[in-house]
């Protein structure tokens, strides 16, 4: 493959070191240059890739090693490429976490050897002078196979502390270190229960952000980073056998797109588009009138945040009771799962009416009630899957669902070969489906047909 595609991934030494405001930085700052940019994020995160998207205006993908597997994924990055001068993926977590103790499954450095892309290390700056090289070799010799090219230090307090630093980690590692962030205010990114505040409720144009490219145009060294992140190759690839083109033909997706519904991944969109599906976005906030439409994608958010606003729109929980009735056929992720639902008791104990498609209740708690990767059996045809065939996706939600029908799911959360939790979710009612599951449809494209199937009822 030639030599002109570059791409590079930020990881970091732990969550909180910073990745996401440097990658945000680094992003704006190549596509300032006037490179054309493709962010990427490492796992199922929708926030930190919409930040990506808003900030470089350019769709960021997740490659997710749980949901995909390795040659579709593969397929689904090169493809990107295609159409971009460089990647620049934001890792997560801590380069060698992932899914239990194997760092060589869905971490950081998995996918940077899954991809052949070389590793930027960002290290904490904070505090620490030449004990800084001690983390560097660590990360270093952990995985001597890994493609570590240079390290960031962030956070530091001044030029002479960043050259105690960058003399430690070059003399005791070998490695070079491509520069430093400074502390700038303003560019801390605010965060609520599920994370980060989404990118659509902030100002990234702000000049705050504009400042922070400057300043790393400054304190790095942008020059040797495009030429360490040179590719050699792009990885092999294959796609599973997708629906076919026309296949969606003459359907119409209405797509909630809104500050309460706005997580999705644009690979999902991209595929329903492949079929022929014609995608029409509304907002259930705002909107009184339903798209004409076949299919419905509520995915998840904050409805919980607009709770009152969502049950006031009497108007369009009507229009999608009146679907549901015609046998449109509906799905529904996470928060779209707490806005078909019965009501919704916000975390002020305030309780408002859904639109009532999902028979249950969902009521906001204080913390987690679930979170991380898991597998789900179908029991039952749904819309997405057959009985017996399994699905694999992410939850991460603060929210409860007290169903008044069975589930229709068999979930389980596996880590080292052990079953840590085993539990029930998903309904379908009619043509809806909702759990709190969200998932990437390139795993099993039949889920596309089973839904393009069960749209075709409602022509």
């Amino acid at each position: 493959m030639a030599a002109e595609h570059r791409a590079f991934i930020v990881a970091g030494t732990g969550s909180g070191c910073g990745k996401t405001t440097v990658t945000l930085g680094l992003l704006s700052l190549l596509k300032r240059r006037g490179l054309r940019v493709q962010p990427c994020k490492v796992g199922p995160d929708y926030l930190d890739s919409g930040w990506h998207t808003a900030l470089c205006g350019t769709p960021s993908r997740n490659l997710d090693g749980f949901m995909l597997p390795e040659p579709t994924l593969n397929a689904l990055f090169c493809e990107q490429m295609q159409q971009a001068d460089i990647a620049v993926i934001e890792g997560v977590m801590g380069l060698y976490d992932g899914y239990g103790t194997d760092p060589n499954y869905c971490s950081t450095a998995a996918m940077a050897k899954q991809l052949g892309c070389p590793v930027i290390l960002l290290v904490d700056g904070r505090a620490v002078s030449t004990s800084v090289a001690a983390t560097v070799m660590g990360f270093c010799h952990f995985d001597p196979s890994l493609n570590i090219v240079g390290a960031i230090v962030n956070r530091v307090n001044s030029a002479s502390h960043y050259r105690l630093l960058k003399t430690a980690i070059e003399k005791y590692c070998d490695l070079p270190v491509l520069g430093y962030v400074p502390r700038v205010e303003g560019v801390a990114l605010p965060e609520r229960h599920l994370g980060l505040v989404t990118a659509r409720e902030s100002l990234v144009s702000q000049p705050a952000w504009q400042m922070f490219a400057d300043t790393l145009e400054q304190t790095l060294d942008i020059d040797r980073l495009l030429a360490l992140s040179r590719l050699t190759s792009l990885p092999q690839g294959a796609w599973p056998e997708l629906p076919a083109a026309d296949e969606g033909a003459g359907l119409t997706l209405a797509l909630a797109d809104d500050e309460a519904f706005n997580f999705y991944y644009p690979d999902n969109v991209a595929l329903l588009e492949r079929t022929g599906v014609n995608v029409v976005r509304f907002s259930p906030l705002r909107d009184r009138q339903l798209p004409a439409c076949q299919m419905i994608w509520l995915g998840g958010g904050y409805p919980e945040l607009h709770a009152a606003k969502l049950a006031g729109n009497s108007a369009m929980l009507e229009q999608l009771r009146a679907a549901h009735r015609r046998g449109v056929a509906i799905y529904a992720e996470c928060g779209g799962l707490m806005y078909l639902g019965s009501s919704l008791t916000d975390a002020d104990g305030r309780r408002w009416p859904m639109a009532d498609i999902i028979p249950g209740h969902s009521t906001m708690g204080k913390r987690l009630t679930r979170f991380g990767y898991c597998e789900a059996l179908a029991r039952q045809q749904t819309l997405l899957a057959a009985a017996g065939e399994v699905l694999r996706g992410h939850e991460f939600h603060y929210s409860d669902f007290q169903p008044a029908t069975p589930a229709v799911l068999d979930c389980r959360k596996v880590r080292d070969g052990v079953t840590l939790q085993a539990w029930s979710g998903g309904w379908q009612a009619g043509s809806a489906f909702a759990s709190y599951l969200h998932v990437h449809f390139a795993q099993r494209p039949r889920m596309l047909r089973h839904w393009l199937a069960a749209a075709r009822a409602a022509l």
